[in-house]
């Protein structure tokens, strides 16, 4: 079994996060092309309605809402890296089926719709071991390294991946491209493969019950979520933020094609443009943490650092185009330092033993929110137009950061290195 960390070297010299950091690359590049495409394909190829755009952004994320809980119990019990192979593999078939059914003539929004639940659902079980994968692949003082350096490598993904994207739309057509994804799994397998480590699992007692009830497990996790002083606001304000981007989200792409006149192949462009601030915020994000404070940073980033995301509501046909991806790339930037930093955080003053469902207990909370939220945004585009929609989304993830503002973090300059919360009941 390969060590945590290096005493020298860093990260740049740990085989196993290498991989694991390159096969993410990738894969997140594909999944960007899909973000793009999919959507694409929903609105060109079947002249789907805002509303139906809206459901089917909802559908992308109701996984988290339904099967976040018990995931992360099951996630807990089982080896981790396995987990996340199997999720690839399945993601790699699912995704492929589009391009396939367009060819063949058979597309439909149904498809669509089930495409982005089956999809979603291999996410969750993906992100949740993921993220508690990290921490027994690195040392505690690698930690905000190697969710910055994934940071900056998602980031990235959405500055080449709509790129790439928008080009291969205009090449193959919105179903076409997503090959691009599902090739995209095919090598984030291969690198989970080549990972030697293997996490230390947890046996249950041989002279008491063989393991706790799978809503014991559950329970557990959401105890210690909620029962925490400052995790439950930084659950609360990631939460918010997801509901109104998600609003936002939903009706993005018809904001730039039928209010700005973007043509569809350019749509990647300027995403792409936006991207940049992402990128950033990944590469920056410890150096502001430690000017800032690794905890203060927190509610900074998104107060501060995003304020300027409001601008993309005020965007226009022609030259004022510009001001959506500057708009977004503030977001983006101030999105990337957030997450790295509260991350970070969760996986500091969590047991490793919880570690599984405590993830999955942010995350159906987190990403809970976004399936409404993207039904709203469909709702709310229809009743009040596309740009009111737009705005009233990303003033509402911005105004998400008063939740951690308003929380004991606010005392804090720097995470401490030891739980300060009480055990919980």
């Amino acid at each position: 079994m390969e060590a945590r960390g290096k005493a020298s070297g860093g990260l740049w010299r740990h085989r196993d996060f290498l991989l694991l950091w390159g096969g993410q690359t990738v894969s997140e590049m594909g999944s960007a092309v899909t973000q793009l495409a999919l959507p694409l394909t929903a609105v060109v190829l079947l002249n789907a309605s805002t509303f139906g755009v809206g459901l089917l952004t909802a559908a992308a994320t109701l996984a988290f809402a339904v099967i976040a809980l018990p995931a992360g119990a099951l996630v807990d019990r089982r080896a981790k890296r396995g987990v996340m192979i199997a999720c690839d593999a399945a993601r790699l078939l699912i995704i492929a089926s589009v391009p396939v059914a367009w060819a063949a003539g058979v597309l439909t929004m149904a498809q669509l719709y089930v495409v982005a639940i089956a999809a979603g659902v291999c996410t969750v079980f993906f992100d949740v071991s993921y993220q508690s994968y990290l921490p027994s692949l690195l040392r505690t003082e690698h930690l905000m390294d190697g969710n910055g350096k994934l940071g900056a490598s998602q980031s990235f993904a959405q500055l080449a991946g709509p790129g790439l994207g928008g080009g291969l739309v205009g090449a193959f057509g919105a179903a076409g491209a997503m090959t691009a994804d599902a090739v995209s799994y095919a090598v984030s397998v291969a690198s989970l493969l080549g990972i030697r480590h293997r996490e230390a699992r947890e046996e249950p007692s041989g002279d008491g019950p063989a393991r706790p009830s799978l809503r014991a497990d559950i329970a557990e996790g959401l105890r210690f979520v909620l029962g925490h002083p400052i995790l439950r606001k930084v659950v609360a304000c990631t939460g918010t933020a997801n509901l109104f981007g998600s609003a936002s989200t939903a009706v993005e792409i018809i904001f730039l094609i039928r209010v700005l006149g973007v043509p569809p192949a350019y749509t990647g462009l300027v995403f792409a443009v936006a991207a940049v601030g992402g990128v950033a915020g990944g590469v920056l994000s410890g150096r502001i943490a430690r000017r800032v404070g690794s905890a203060r940073v927190i509610w900074f980033s998104v107060l501060v650092l995003g304020a300027p995301q409001l601008l993309a509501a005020f965007a226009w046909p022609g030259w004022g185009v510009a001001l959506y991806p500057v708009g977004f790339a503030f977001m983006f930037f101030s999105a990337v330092v957030y997450n790295v930093a509260q991350v970070s955080y969760r996986q500091t003053v969590c047991p490793p033993r919880l570690m599984g469902r405590m993830n999955a207990a942010t995350r159906w909370i987190v990403w809970g929110t976004m399936p409404l939220g993207g039904v709203i945004g469909g709702a709310l585009g229809t009743a009040i137009g596309v740009r009111p929609t737009l705005a009233i989304g990303l003033a509402g993830s911005w105004a998400a950061g008063f939740w951690v503002y308003f929380s004991p973090l606010r005392r804090l300059r720097d995470v401490p290195s030891a739980d300060p919360a009480p055990a919980p009941r």
